[in-house]
Order: structure tokens, then C-alpha cells, then sequence
């Protein structure tokens, strides 16, 4: 039985949650959030500790430390998932939808990830410690 079908979020093992990620990476885009809406909008800048050939953060065990903005999503309630990507299993799975068809765990492969377009590989910039950008130039519009 698939586990994600069977348990909630905070009933699963740690092994359990950690492979729910796809590996898109879209989490760590930096966001803009509009005061008056609260409407989050995605830019294509990443963390500067995303390896944007695997999508995977390089220094994740302590990527909270380094990177204070950064969140554990263990630590937040689940209804503060809004902010994320409407792809995300994390979040699909706190508004009662399953897992699409390209996710690892349905497809048994990571390569839907990639062939479906999902993951950031092919559009997202790293930050770098020295970029003095303005954000807003780098809205993404999805097409979800």
C-alpha cells in the first residue's frame, strides 16, 4: 500500500516524509510576497546552496543555520503550506490530492520530474553572497 495514501503528514517516518519530495527544488526560489493580496510570487533565483544540477541542497542537514530564512516544513503547520508550489507532494497531500503521475513515488523513476517539466534545472540562477538584485525582475509565471 502506498503510505502517502494511508497516513498524514505528521504520521510519517522521517524516511517516509523525506521521499515525498520530487526534487523539483522549486521551494528554494526565493519568493515575494504582496502585503496587500498576501499572493506569493516565485522568482527564478535560488538559494545559493542549491546544486542546480540535482536540485538537491548541498548543505541540507543544516540549512536552517546557514540560511535563516530558510524552512523546515516539519516545523510549520500544514496550513502554512500555501506558499508552496502547487505541484508539491507536501502540499497536495495537506489539501486531500494525490501525488500526479510524474512523482517518483508513482512512477518508480525520478526521471518524470525532469521529462514533465517540473524542476527548476532549466531556468533557475544561483544567488551569489555578492548579488544586489532586484527580485521582482525575476518573477516567474507558471504554467501550471
Amino acid at each position: 500500500m502506498n503510505f502517502w495514501k494511508t497516513k498524514t503528514l505528521p504520521e510519517m517516518t522521517t524516511s517516509e516524509w523525506e521521499s515525498l519530495c520530487d526534487g523539483c527544488a522549486k521551494c528554494c526560489l526565493h519568493k515575494l510576497e504582496d502585503e496587500d493580496t498576501g499572493d506569493i510570487y516565485f522568482t527564478s533565483i535560488a538559494c545559493r546552496l542549491i546544486d542546480l544540477t540535482t536540485c538537491r541542497c548541498t548543505r541540507y542537514a543544516e540549512r536552517t543555520q546557514i540560511i535563516p530564512d530558510c524552512l523546515d516544513l516539519r516545523q510549520l503547520k500544514t496550513e502554512q503550506y500555501h506558499w508552496l508550489p502547487t505541484t508539491c507532494a507536501y502540499r497536495l497531500l495537506h489539501e486531500g490530492k494525490d501525488l500526479p503521475e510524474w512523482h517518483p513515488l508513482v512512477l518508480k523513476s525520478t526521471r518524470g520530474v525532469e521529462e514533465s517539466g517540473i524542476s527548476i534545472r532549466s531556468y533557475a540562477r544561483k544567488e551569489s553572497k555578492d548579488d544586489d538584485l532586484d527580485l521582482e525582475d525575476f518573477i516567474l509565471e507558471w504554467l501550471e
